[in-house]
């Protein structure tokens, strides 16, 4: 995929979280139930850094399970930053700091707390990343945010799966684009609540997961498939960066 792509891409789903912040927001709670089986990665007293952070909402869902986490959340919209900050001020035992900052530009760690994390999540974040090249680079960014050994969970959205998600799919040339422009498993989805805007997706799988992990140091310890009215709408994935580098 050429740089122009890229970036076009990009900027669909920044207008669209621009545009439909508040709205997002409201629908997506803390609790969803795939969440309670990656509790065990989470241990009491982590440093945890939760990219692609929205809302908080996983900050809410620890400070729910009463882990005492030192936080930090990072997010390039800064009106969801602005609902994180809000909806997560009287914490007890989440310790939480939110950090302006955009994935997919370089260096965007550069933003962080000179520190390394025990843990790394990225929910319902990868979908949106355009070009395997690109996802594969926030990847090696991860691995080399995380301690030796630590982990890094993810989620992506299994769209395809549903027909009622499929129904979401619109043409490219919405948006003046061309299927040629894109990669393969790339798709543009409608959204109707509180107005229409479209949202760029790619679609994720098991294999793909895969390629990614060992390309960029990590061991895959486990995947499994949860939420949604059909328990299948978001496949998770628990990650883990090699202890000693290969």
């Amino acid at each position: 995929m050429d740089r122009a792509s890229k970036e076009k891409l990009l900027n669909i789903n920044r207008q669209f979280y621009a545009d439909f912040a508040s709205h997002f927001s409201a629908t997506r709670g803390p609790f969803q139930p795939g969440l309670e089986r990656i509790l065990p990665h989470v241990p009491d007293f982590c440093r945890l850094l939760d990219v692609g952070c929205g809302n908080g909402r996983l900050a809410l869902w620890l400070e729910s399970k009463e882990k005492h986490v030192e936080y930090v959340g990072v997010d390039s919209s800064r009106k969801l930053l602005e609902v994180a900050r809000s909806s997560t001020a009287d914490m007890r035992f989440v310790k939480p700091r939110f950090v302006k900052a955009d994935v997919t530009s370089d260096g965007w760690s550069a933003a962080l707390p000179a520190q390394r994390f025990d843990v790394v999540t990225m929910i319902s974040v990868l979908h949106h990343i355009p070009s395997f090249e690109l996802r594969l680079g926030i990847f090696r960014d991860v691995a080399g945010l995380l301690e030796p050994g630590g982990k890094f969970i993810l989620t992506t959205w299994q769209f395809l799966t549903s027909p009622r998600m499929r129904k979401k799919i619109v043409p490219w040339s919405l948006v003046g684009m061309a299927d040629s422009d894109v990669e393969e498993g790339d798709y543009l989805l409608d959204w109707r609540s509180g107005g229409v805007g479209y949202r760029y997706c790619h679609f994720v799988d098991e294999r793909e997961i895969a390629k990614l992990a060992e390309s960029a140091g990590f061991r895959l310890l486990e995947t499994f498939y949860a939420d949604g009215k059909e328990g299948n709408l978001n496949l998770y994935a628990v990650l883990q960066r090699w202890a000693n580098p290969r």
